[in-house]
């Protein structure tokens, strides 16, 4: 199950932890607006897929899907890792299923502090439209993910400060600050079937 905690201002080597102080996953999904869902590993491959990981699909209207694979063997790997490391947002929402390996989302709170989600198989993490983040792997350099769409993919990323007048963030940001609470409801769910 994920991991998650506000990270330390360090600069160097974006694969290390720079743990500053953990925090639970209650607390990550409050301050973020970050949905995560953790089903058991043997649950999630295509062809023995668990009730709710097909409920959650059918639910949200996630209608295709595709998987990556981020390791050394890539062609342009680091030229990848630094597409992957830029603060950006997307138009719709982030959809990852971890199958194999690890690695870091990290995603700015409502007061714009980076937190980090250590994510591992059966961690499934949704990032609202108009949420900046970046990803990057952990000191394993693999990992192995389904990415959920709905409808055709749409794979754009928006850098920040190029991001800050496109309208989902405009929608993330007044979600996300509704009534000057954080309006996100119970985001955190363990699908056991």
């Amino acid at each position: 199950m994920v991991r998650c905690w506000y990270m330390d201002d360090r600069k160097e080597d974006p694969q290390d932890e720079h743990l500053l102080e953990e925090v639970d996953t209650v607390t990550l999904c409050d301050r973020s607006g970050v949905e995560v869902w953790y089903f058991h590993p043997d649950q999630i491959q295509s062809d023995n897929e668990c009730t709710s990981l097909l409920k959650l699909k059918k639910d949200r209207g996630y209608t295709y899907e595709d998987e990556i694979k981020v390791d050394p063997s890539m062609e342009k790997y680091e030229d990848k890792l630094k597409t992957f490391f830029a603060e950006h947002l997307h138009s719709d929402e982030e959809i990852r299923l971890v199958l194999e390996g690890s690695g870091f989302f990290d995603v700015r709170d409502r007061e714009d502090k980076w937190m980090r989600i250590h994510v591992f198989p059966g961690d499934l993490i949704i990032l609202p439209a108009g949420m900046y983040h970046r990803f990057i792997p952990d000191k394993q350099n693999f990992i192995r993910a389904r990415r959920l769409f709905v409808g055709e993919p749409v794979w754009t990323p928006i850098n920040r400060p190029d991001g800050d007048q496109h309208p989902s963030r405009q929608v993330y940001v007044d979600h996300l600050y509704r009534n000057g609470t954080n309006d996100t409801g119970n985001n955190v769910i363990e699908a056991i079937s």
